[in-house]
């Protein structure tokens, strides 16, 4: 008959090594991790702009909330600087995943967008541009975003769309709504794509809103219902600070339940030149 032999005591001192072992390379996971978001959050500050442009009768606001999980980095992006012509441009985008890969990808959107612009007016002439440019750099992502032109004199506002998601506008006098733009594919997926372009003018006080899916949309909550919502909460505080209606519109992604990044930015705008 074969006895089994008894479970064989570790000693003190091989406990005391395997909890070195276990301690050290807990340590080392959490360097690394600390290092990783280090780098995620220094990406992060170089790949959005540090300022956005104002004129008078115009204030500007943009917010940036990190995805809820993995790397405190994401592909959502804004933009906004001044055009060769004088008119203001601003931009808000989300390129696919939230990892470095789609941050340095959102980058070269970006840089791409500002060097398009230098050269070209036309809302849809500078998406279009930027799409051929990425796409023959063979990343293999893809990017949705929405463009906009601001004229100065005229506030004449002009828009194209990359299959962004919508924008929210309200004015003072209680209006307000979700933009049904006519739009193209996303960056990155067809050469020649055409972009649209849409024509608005600010005239009246109010707010135009651009924003990301990662505002509105949360895995109960289409992305319908989600502007909506967003639309009566800039109508509601229509005439707060550009800074505080980006903040309460970026508070309104925590609601959707959604994990991904999200991205906010504000023009608040007074009445045109010559509008009572």
């Amino acid at each position: 008959m074969n006895r089994r032999r008894p479970p064989r005591s570790a000693s003190a001192g091989e406990l005391l090594t395997t909890l070195q072992q276990l301690t050290s390379r807990a340590r080392r996971e959490v360097e690394l991790h600390r290092a990783r978001v280090e780098l995620a959050e220094a990406l992060q500050r170089g790949m959005l702009p540090t300022s956005l442009p104002d004129l008078p009768g115009l204030r500007t606001a943009a917010r940036y909330a990190p995805a809820r999980s993995g790397l405190d980095i994401g592909g959502d992006w804004y933009d906004g600087f001044v055009l060769p012509d004088g008119a203001l441009a601003f931009a808000v985008g989300d390129v696919q995943g939230h990892d470095v890969e789609a941050a340095a990808f959102m980058g070269q959107v970006r840089v791409a967008m500002r060097a398009m612009a230098a050269t070209a007016s036309d809302p849809g002439e500078i998406v279009g541009r930027t799409n051929d440019l990425l796409l023959s750099v063979g990343s293999g992502l893809f990017a949705t975003c929405t463009f906009v032109r601001l004229d100065p004199v005229t506030r004449e506002l002009c828009s194209a769309r990359a299959g962004h998601v919508a924008a929210v506008w309200a004015t003072a006098d209680g209006r307000a709504g979700v933009t049904s733009d006519e739009g193209g594919l996303p960056l990155g997926i067809r050469a020649g794509e055409r972009y649209p372009v849409t024509r608005r003018r600010l005239t009246a006080p109010g707010a135009f809103v651009l924003l990301t899916d990662g505002v509105v949309e949360g895995p109960s909550i289409p992305v319908d219902e989600g502007l909506a919502a967003v639309a009566r909460l800039v109508s509601s505080r229509v005439a707060a600070d550009a800074g505080e209606l980006a903040d309460a519109v970026l508070r309104a992604a925590d609601r959707t339940g959604h994990r991904d990044d999200a991205a906010v930015l504000v023009l608040r705008h007074g009445a045109a030149p010559g509008q009572n």
